[in-house]
């Protein structure tokens, strides 16, 4: 069931636009109003999709930063190192205070797990892996499952540190045919998608949850509507991108069984651009010995 669950509400994720980093992709320097209006509405979405699916990947990029997730497990801040065999993180304060003892001695030990095991961290990055590949899936579809418009008045500005931005609606495309379980989750979201009109990057995105959403007829897990998707990017320096906030807040019932409700916020901070790839091991040994906050 719990498996189910994180399927459901990632496939969604993912129709949000992913929480994902991204590199630049070279456009126009100047952006008039006037050649917006001339540009269909559709190709703006495609080329902020090849940058979400770059993001996923982050090739020849790696940063350090804090990430501050909100939602029914607690409040949790990690220190997160993004290593050449995958990402790890160091749990540094919890519900808002720094750990015990106690507690970091556990964090501790789940870390050195890993470096006395390579299975261990093989079973984490799988995770992380299954997590990637619903999103190489669902991402491409996103420019065809949608109907987009532009919203009166371009380009405007207001979400990433004045730069220009094309505005878009969206609404689910009546004539798509999802290909899978998972691209039910892109028949039920609408709402409106702000993107860099510089480097076709998305700045923001919200959206709702219009109408239900079935997974394998509604017998694997069914999406209420009334569900809230928010995300925000920015650059994290150069030409490398990341989400700065993403939340959710919907209700899901798993199995035909258990209703869920869910709400998880989650925000990243204090992006350290590293200057190369590096082990997990070596990632490790550096989360390991960084001092935590307030010791």
């Amino acid at each position: 069931m719990r498996r189910l669950r994180f399927t459901a509400l990632l496939a969604m994720l993912v129709s949000a636009g992913s929480w994902a980093t991204a590199q630049a992709s070279a456009t126009t320097n100047d952006v008039e109003a006037a050649s917006i209006s001339t540009v269909p509405a559709r190709s703006w979405s495609v080329d902020a999709t090849a940058n979400e699916l770059a993001a996923l990947h982050h090739k020849d990029s790696y940063l350090r930063y804090r990430m501050h997730t909100v939602n029914e497990k607690g409040d949790r801040v990690r220190d997160v190192i993004e290593s050449r065999d995958g990402t790890v993180a160091r749990l540094i304060l919890l519900d808002g205070k720094p750990l015990t003892e106690e507690e970091d001695n556990a964090e501790r030990q789940r870390l050195n797990d890993m470096l006395a095991s390579p299975a261990a961290f093989a079973k984490h990055i799988r995770n992380g892996d299954s997590e990637r590949r619903i999103a190489d899936r669902l991402a491409p579809l996103m420019p065809d499952a949608m109907l987009y418009s532009y919203t009166p008045g371009q380009p405007q500005t207001g979400n990433n540190n004045g730069r220009l931005e094309v505005v878009l609606d969206y609404k689910p495309n009546p004539k798509f045919v999802p290909p899978n379980t998972e691209a039910q989750a892109l028949t039920g979201l609408e709402g409106r998608v702000w993107i860099d009109a510089q480097t076709r990057h998305i700045v923001r995105m919200e959206g709702t949850v219009s109408h239900p959403v079935n997974f394998g007829w509604g017998m694997l897990a069914h999406i209420y509507p009334g569900g809230k998707l928010t995300l925000d990017q920015t650059t994290a320096g150069g030409d490398r991108w990341i989400f700065t906030h993403f939340s959710m807040t919907m209700s899901v019932r798993a199995l035909m069984v258990k209703t869920l409700n869910v709400h998880s916020n989650v925000e990243t901070s204090d992006y350290q651009t590293l200057p190369g790839p590096m082990s997990y091991q070596d990632a490790i040994h550096r989360l390991l010995d960084t001092p935590l906050p307030g010791r």
